[in-house]
């Protein structure tokens, strides 16, 4: 039996199926190379989406010095993302006072930033500015953009809009 199996020239039923799954494999490879980027990307319909990030106790300046750089271009990971911070609301901060009751932090501020993006429109939503998802009740997000940086955002509203 080993004197069959050592015949160059002649091909046993493993050696016929090895081969059909070697060329299995590399004709599955060629494949999905060769359909790599086939769409374009300016193809896929788009959806607009607006959300609002709220950021408590922050300094007061920062609301004016955010305010001054308005309209402004999101980014993440230090490139432009797409979307960008259409404007910034102040709220007053509150403190709990020396007779347990809540008063108004002056040199503190609340924040409510909105920014716009535009995602792929599919069945599952899923936003994603950079690496970040942008869901209702994130509580760790950082909203970045060419001027501004703020930190431990709380995202309290999304719209998608067609």
């Amino acid at each position: 039996m080993e004197e069959k199996a050592k015949r160059v020239g002649k091909l046993n039923v493993i050696d016929l199926i090895a081969v059909a799954l070697i060329v299995a494999v590399l004709a599955f490879a060629g494949w999905k190379l060769l359909n790599r980027g086939s769409g374009d990307a300016g193809e896929a319909a788009m959806t607009k989406v607006t959300y609002t990030v709220k950021v408590e106790g922050v300094p007061t300046e920062l609301y004016e010095n955010a305010k001054a750089h308005l309209p402004s271009p999101l980014m993440a990971s230090g490139e432009l993302v797409g979307g960008q911070i259409e404007s910034v609301v102040k709220q007053p901060y509150y403190v709990l006072g020396p007779d347990s009751a809540w008063v108004e932090d002056p040199e503190h501020a609340t924040l409510l930033f909105t920014a716009t993006t535009e995602t792929p429109t599919g069945t599952v939503m899923t936003t994603k500015v950079g690496e970040q998802e942008v869901r209702i009740g994130k509580t760790d997000y950082i909203l970045k953009s060419e001027y501004i940086e703020v930190k431990d955002g709380t995202i309290i509203d999304v719209q998608w809009e067609s």
